[in-house]
């Protein structure tokens, strides 16, 4: 008789067990004297597995990552800030932040150990590196592409949610299907998120890419999260290359093969994103919102709002 295919990932079992818990229907909720939340799981074949996680614990857990496996070319995909507000409320603390995902090759994401953090609302799936350049032919045009599946190398991508991807995950977390329909449902799901990435990726100009390494890519992300903070204060390369302890023009590089665009461009696009938020939810005038991400003048302002936005900010706060 033919065994069974496992449909749950090794590292969820562990997490139930744990808990002292039972996975039920591919998902496992967080018992009161744990937390609160949840997390599923699921593997849909040999090639590709989901996780995701909505929980809040009262304290941090390590667990073994039993699902490991050095010999294999596994690439990640993690979901950040991506929950809708419903289901925000399961671990009763509202996400900030702009929705992104981080994608990155298995030689950043081999630990043997998993820390379990007390707050964690992220979606992951992770495909192999051989099935997915099976799927389609590509063109050498894209050395981003090609070295992210050949995956020999430690590589780190973000990339920003945009509505229409924001919408399948969404769907994802919250739609009802019927057991029978489950996997096949969540499968097609998670390859239309891979598939739609790997295409945003396919426009990046990037002709080399570096190795990175943990400590290279904290630091920069620590940087990002300085500027963001600050974004009354339009970013001084030399200064955040002091504080980073690198050359400006190796901060330059490995900030532009992460995240896509240039430091300014990032700091620029960020700000008047934070500006439109400012304008919609918080009903801020036009002039108090640009002064807030550190626009002084307000004609500046609406001509960079506009490039971005496509429309100026007055008619932006009306719609």
């Amino acid at each position: 008789m033919k065994n069974k295919r496992q449909t749950v990932p090794n590292i969820l079992l562990r997490f139930a067990d744990l808990l002292g818990e039972e996975v039920k229907n591919s998902r496992v909720d967080i018992p009161e004297k744990f937390g609160r939340g949840y997390c599923a799981g699921y593997v849909f074949n040999d090639h590709i597995r989901l996780l995701i996680s909505n929980y809040e614990l009262h304290n941090d857990m390590t667990i073994d990552n039993s699902d490991i496996d050095t010999a294999r070319r596994m690439i990640f995909f993690k979901f950040q800030k991506i929950f809708p507000k419903a289901e925000l409320g399961a671990t009763g603390k509202h996400l900030t932040g702009t929705p992104s995902v981080l994608i990155g090759t298995s030689r950043l994401n081999t630990d043997e150990l998993i820390s379990i953090h007390t707050n964690t609302a992220t979606v992951n799936i992770e495909i192999d590196a051989n099935y997915l350049s099976g799927l389609f032919n590509l063109s050498e045009r894209s050395p981003v592409l090609q070295s992210l599946l050949q995956n020999t190398r430690p590589l780190l991508f973000e990339e920003m949610i945009y509505p229409s991807l924001q919408n399948i995950t969404d769907e994802m977390i919250t739609e009802q299907v019927d057991d029978i329909f489950r996997l096949f449902f969540l499968r097609v799901k998670a390859e239309e998120l891979i598939c739609r990435l790997l295409m945003e990726l396919e426009k990046r100009e990037e002709k080399k890419l570096y190795p990175l390494n943990s400590h290279d890519i904290q630091i920069i992300y620590k940087l990002k999260e300085q500027m963001l903070r600050h974004l009354d204060t339009p970013p001084v390369i030399q200064e955040l290359a002091v504080r980073a302890g690198m050359s400006p023009t190796k901060l330059k590089r490995l900030f532009s093969q992460i995240f896509g665009s240039s430091i300014f461009s990032y700091y620029q696009g960020f700000r008047i994103k934070e500006a439109a938020r400012l304008l919609k939810e918080e009903k801020l005038s036009v002039a108090v919102a640009g002064y807030k991400v550190g626009f002084t003048n307000l004609s500046h302002f609406a001509r960079v709002f506009e490039q971005h936005m496509g429309v100026k900010p007055k008619k932006y706060s009306a719609l």
